[in-house]
């Protein structure tokens, strides 16, 4: 058999994951400790285990609606009147998916065409470049800086678009660098995309961590802005339920209901169980959302402080819970960096170039871990550094 000419060329053209690739690799060194996942260290709250235990014990165990239930919907529309002050019909403009991620796959085929563009603020999560290459569209990076605490300007913005331009991707709070888009940051995009026929793809998994007085705001709540606004959001990081696969979409009507083809054929619905426990962790999780948050921000302290005291000069975040420190004055590449240093001194953490080329001479650490576990990797880091230095 010839795979190589059966495959499809397009799918052997994407790569794997960056962040996968030193996940695995750190799973085979023995006593590594690793930095590497954005996955929260906090187990799923009792009360939302409690709940699926509850609906396994009723046996509602079969299919939901393709949309979702009826009565997740509602409390996510709830969700987001409240947390953002955005209105959204549970019936027609909210669809629960499996994860954030399919909801992000969901809405690049859902409006591209082939020889679509897609802007992207890099560094970003690893999935939409290819998402918009398998659903035919053309990823065009935006490189966001550290001059700019990696936020989008609107003159980065305009000289982009082309007749060409389908949507723009608003990943934040940012994953990998923690960056957030204030209001006053938000307008600026806003004015220039009213009079455009573009879409948004706003992604807010991280919403709900944010540091500091200000609270994340969602481009969709300005004026202008809902109609041309898909909102993806989910319970992995905020309600530590990353083994659960749910997250949702919320949108214009016309969005919602071709995406709802693609979810309704390829998926058919959301892991039942999964869904009524999101039900008890949209109305009764707020006080555990705020005491993760609160660690979270305490964490986050703690390691940009000691990536600056080693000598890595390092973007204080305002929202997620990674860091992205820079490594350029070691002279080695993103890559070297962390290979050596899974070798060498057993941590691990992610190059910056996963991210996106403008990733390169950063890296990518995540302090989704304990207090513990971050201080004794801090300390090998710190020793891997000064024996660079000779």
């Amino acid at each position: 058999m010839n795979y190589e000419e059966l495959l499809s060329k397009k799918t052997q053209a994407i790569k794997f994951s960056g962040i996968r690739k030193f996940f695995d690799i750190a799973a085979s060194v023995k006593d590594v400790i690793s930095l590497s996942v954005g996955e929260p260290d906090f187990k799923t709250p009792f009360i939302i285990r409690k709940e699926a235990i509850r609906t396994l014990e009723k046996g509602k165990t079969a299919y939901t609606s393709n949309s979702g239930l009826e009565e997740l919907r509602a409390a996510i529309a709830g969700y987001l009147k409240e947390t953002i002050g955005v209105g959204y019909d549970p019936k027609h403009q909210i669809i629960v998916t499996v994860g954030g991620s399919e909801a992000i796959d969901a809405s690049f085929r859902a409006i591209l065409d082939p020889g679509d563009e897609v802007l992207v603020c890099e560094p970003s999560f690893v999935c939409y470049d290819p998402l918009i290459r398998l659903a035919d569209g053309i990823p065009v990076p935006i490189e966001t800086r550290v001059e700019n605490r990696f936020r989008l300007t609107r003159e980065q913005l305009l000289e982009k678009i082309t007749p060409k331009t389908k949507a723009l991707v608003l990943p934040y709070p940012n994953n990998p660098t923690g960056a957030v888009m204030r209001r006053e940051d938000l307008e600026g995009i806003a004015a220039i995309l009213r009079d455009k026929n573009i879409f948004v793809i706003s992604d807010e998994i991280y919403s709900e961590m944010t540091y500091g007085d200000e609270k994340h705001v969602s481009i969709s709540e300005l004026e202008g802005m809902y109609d041309r606004t898909i909102v993806i959001n989910g319970f992995s990081k905020a309600f530590a339920m990353t083994g659960w696969r749910l997250g949702f979409a919320a949108g214009p009507a016309p969005v919602i209901t071709q995406m709802l083809k693609i979810h309704q054929y390829g998926i058919m619905s959301a892991p039942t169980v999964s869904q009524y426990a999101a039900v008890t962790a949209l109305r009764e999780c707020r006080e555990d959302i705020d005491y993760m948050v609160g660690e979270y921000d305490m964490r986050r302290k703690l390691i940009v402080n000691g990536f600056n005291e080693m000598g890595l000069d390092c973007f204080e975040p305002e929202g997620a819970f990674y860091v992205f420190p820079c490594i350029k004055s070691t002279g080695l590449s993103s890559q070297d960096f962390c290979l050596r240093l899974i070798e060498e001194k057993k941590v691990a953490v992610v190059p910056g170039d996963a991210f996106g080329e403008c990733g390169e001479g950063y890296i990518r650490v995540s302090y989704a871990y304990s207090i513990n576990h971050i201080l004794l990797a801090l300390k090998r880091i710190k020793e891997f550094i000064s024996e660079l230095k000779g």
